[in-house]
């Protein structure tokens, strides 16, 4: 496509309403190459020139390099950078020399692995490798068929699973494993970046029991990491796997020139405090993309926003063209493998033109070519924005990104601040594999697995020397262990530690979610057959009754909701709303951990903030009607939800008597501002920690029972925590900062979604203050250049 060509088209559109922000040009990038330092198996290096590959990138020699000569590696470079080939060709390269050898393959999703085997597949189609009568490469997860399974663990050289299935199916049975074990060489994390948050807190276990399971084997694979590139990534492969690694972010891949926009929707009052819908300015772009026949994909931040705008989108071509009306479709996780294989097939081949997607096709996966990415608001992090805008263009093509802005803090700095997008150094991706909360789901299993123990000594059978556990899994193991052994759990005897209970502990934990619950909707209308599944910490907010679902463009009604039995009675209607829910919050705080201090010790005008354990109730209280397209509230009702209790890091700040005096003498809301500071801090975290707004939850009160003072608290949403809290305490002047500057720069008058009004607030928005927001935040920034 030619973007310039597009974009002037679109200026002359009567929709046009000085919508682009801005826009930012790279130019095209020449690619470099390297050599290796040794020399490939011919049939290997046959394949690849084959394959089209006769010279490697300078990233890709270099970590093909240091793989093969037994490094730990991880490829932190840019999305469509041949990173695949970094791991295959040692991985093949080892196969190939040594008929013992073993490699595991560890992807995100299911559809990553299943379109990652086919790579596998292509590029060693020539060798040794393929003429066995049996396929030596085989996906594991939970499409593969049960019957298939045990000729999978007999056959398969080269197994493509995921951290899941690792978890609850591999591990568990590794005695079923054991040759492969035993000859395990590689095991490659494609997409590590992925692995954040509770998360990616949780496989860094899974990965540690790996490594235990290995030692007991007599092996010790070599691991293979690739990221987006992010800002620490030696400290987010030592931090998943307990292990140190080379990196490779020397980007040596040629790209074709590149275009993103920055695109505001326009104001749709006078008082500049709402702004026309984002999901309606995507629907047109993406209407006239596929008027134009040109390859795109429409990013959304959730599957309803995913299957809004596939609704929208159809609707507006069965009036302009329809028959390309059936060449859109919507992608995301909850689908049948067999539909997710379906849709990735008809894009990869043409037949679809188009595709709105959540996260769940940002990965790798190799879907064609596409010339187009429409991202409906900002993805989070930088590292996100990044690999969904380079999912269009790849090779040598010239690309169009163009980034859509939401009406929330976040999206509308970058609106107003475009260089702080693309001149902003990298996030740091954030986990916290010693969360005590996360331990103590996960060292039952290890025990269940191999007896744990804090002396390495010889286990039975092999000869292999165990790990020191205390070491391995942490600080917080000790006192994990303690817990465990108080519940029954564990029971120390031989100096080490065996698992009392007659089940199976990975089946209770899943790796996705702060609770090991599956939640699932039975569709009242397909003789109660399960429609989709999800975890049951968002079930409540997701599926509570009177909720609009939406699965592929089709709406259906909540008509039923059962906490006990984890599931959910929808039915088809026809809807013209969706649902938004509200939800409650309440903090105690448990205890202090850290503490800073701005302005005289002792005055009355000291600002403490504090870092430590909270404990965190919410409730979901009700839901909003809102129209489609409009997005306007039709109306609000109410709920009787079941309450969840957790405990939680937090960092909390007084706001001194002197600040609510000023603003009091001003005639200024004081409750207002603190309510708004708290709303726009929360918005503009992200641009601090590797994580999104729906992680972080918060608290104002005039006066907090546990303090008797005026106090904002800002929590992770996770049990045990995940770092976020701990960046925001660190930066928490720069965090001052940048929210003032969201409130100050917003045009509104009274405060919008774009600054200080919440989506998520449990009261209504009510009281809020913008000018008072403001007063506060310039206070509390005076405290810190003030002399103490």
């Amino acid at each position: 496509m030619d973007p310039n060509a597009f974009l002037q088209q679109i200026k002359r559109k009567r929709f046009y309403r000085g919508q682009i922000a801005h826009v930012q040009r790279l130019p095209a990038r020449k690619a470099r190459r390297g050599k290796l330092r040794y020399p490939l198996q011919p049939e290997l290096q046959a394949a690849l020139q084959s394959g089209g590959t006769a010279e490697l990138y300078t990233h890709q020699a270099q970590a093909i390099n240091e793989a093969l000569s037994g490094r730990h590696v991880v490829v932190a470079t840019s999305t469509a950078s041949g990173k695949t080939l970094c791991y295959n060709v040692p991985v093949l390269q080892t196969l190939l020399s040594d008929r013992s050898a073993r490699a595991l393959y560890l992807y995100p999703t299911k559809a990553l692995a299943q379109d990652q085997l086919r790579a596998l597949r292509s590029l060693a189609h020539d060798t040794s490798l393929t003429s066995a009568p049996q396929q030596p490469f085989a996906t594991y997860d939970g499409d593969t068929a049960r019957s298939a399974r045990s000729t999978v663990r007999r056959i398969a050289r080269a197994i493509l699973t995921n951290p899941d299935m690792l978890h609850v199916g591999i591990l568990p049975n590794h005695h079923l494993w054991a040759n492969f074990f035993r000859g395990l060489r590689y095991v490659v994390l494609d997409e590590a970046h992925q692995y954040r948050g509770v998360f990616g807190s949780q496989v860094a276990c899974v990965l540690r029991r790996l490594r235990r399971v290995c030692a007991f084997y007599g092996s010790d694979p070599c691991f293979i990491a690739s990221s987006a590139t992010i800002a620490n990534p030696a400290q987010h492969f030592a931090m998943l796997t307990g292990l140190q690694a080379m990196v490779v972010s020397d980007d040596g891949s040629p790209h074709g020139p590149r275009q993103f926009v920055l695109w505001n929707p326009p104001f749709v009052d006078q008082a500049r405090t709402a702004r026309r819908s984002p999901n309606a300015e995507a629907t047109t772009l993406l209407v006239e993309l596929v008027q134009q026949q040109i390859r795109c994909i429409c990013f959304t931040r959730s599957r309803r926003v995913a299957e809004l705008i596939l609704r929208y989108a159809r609707e507006g071509l069965q009036h302009l063209a329809q028959q390309l009306a059936e060449r859109l479709k919507a992608y995301r996780a909850g689908y049948l493998p067999r539909e997710r294989r379906q849709i990735e097939q008809e894009l990869w081949s043409g037949e679809l033109l188009a595709v709105t997607a959540t996260t769940a096709l940002e990965l790798g996966i190799d879907v064609g070519h596409l010339d187009a990415a429409l991202l409906v608001g900002y993805p989070g992090t930088v590292a996100s924005f990044w690999q969904q805008a380079g999912r269009a263009g790849r090779g040598e093509r010239a690309s169009l990104a163009v980034l859509i802005g939401q009406d929330n803090p976040l999206d509308q700095y970058f609106m107003r601040h475009p260089k702080e997008l693309f001149g902003r150094p990298l996030e740091h991706a954030l986990i916290d594999p010693d969360n005590l909360y996360v331990l103590l789901r996960h060292l039952p299993c290890a025990a269940h697995e191999v007896p744990l123990a804090v002396e390495p000594e010889p286990q039975q059978g092999s000869g292999a020397a165990a790990y020191d556990d205390e070491a391995l899994f942490g600080p917080g193991f000790v006192e994990a262990m303690v817990q465990l052994e108080q519940q029954e759990v564990l029971e120390y005897r031989s100096s080490r530690w065996f698992y009392l209970r007659g089940d199976y502990p990975a089946q209770h934990t899943s790796l996705r979610s702060a609770d090991g619950d599956r939640f699932v909707l039975l569709n009242e209308a397909d003789n109660y057959r399960t429609l989709e599944e999800m975890d049951s910490t968002s079930a409540p907010l997701r599926a509570h009754p009177g909720a609009i679902y939406l699965h592929q463009g089709e709406t259906y009604l909540v008509t039923r909701y059962d906490h006990q039995l984890q599931t959910a009675i929808v039915s088809p209607v026809d809807a013209d709303h969706y649902t938004r829910p509200r939800e409650w919050n309440d903090v105690s705080i448990k205890r202090s951990l850290a503490h800073r201090q701005w302005g005289q010790p002792g005055r009355s005008g000291a600002v403490t903030a504090f870092l430590g354990q909270v404990r965190v109730t919410s409730q979901v209280i009700g839901y909003q009607r809102l129209q489609q397209y409009s997005e306007a509230v039709q109306s609000e009702e109410t709920l009787d939800m079941p309450a969840q209790t957790f405990e939680t890091v937090a960092l909390w700040w007084n706001v001194p008597a002197e600040a609510r005096q000023m603003a009091t003498r001003r005639g200024l809301d004081f409750l207002g501002g603190l309510h708004g500071l708290e709303h726009a801090a929360i918005g503009i975290l992200p641009l601090f920690a590797m994580c999104d707004r729906w992680d972080i939850g918060g608290l104002s009160t005039p006066a907090h029972p546990d303090t008797e003072q005026a106090q904002i608290i800002i929590y992770d949403a996770f049990p045990g925590g995940v770092g976020i809290a701990e960046k925001g305490f660190e930066l928490l002047p720069e965090l001052w900062q940048a929210t003032l500057e969201v409130v100050r720069d917003c045009p509104c008058e009274d405060g919008c979604p774009s600054c200080i009004v919440s989506p998520k607030c449990g009261s209504g928005n009510e009281p809020l203050d913008k000018e008072a927001t403001a007063l506060l935040l310039r206070w509390l920034l005076a405290r810190c250049t003030a002399k103490r």
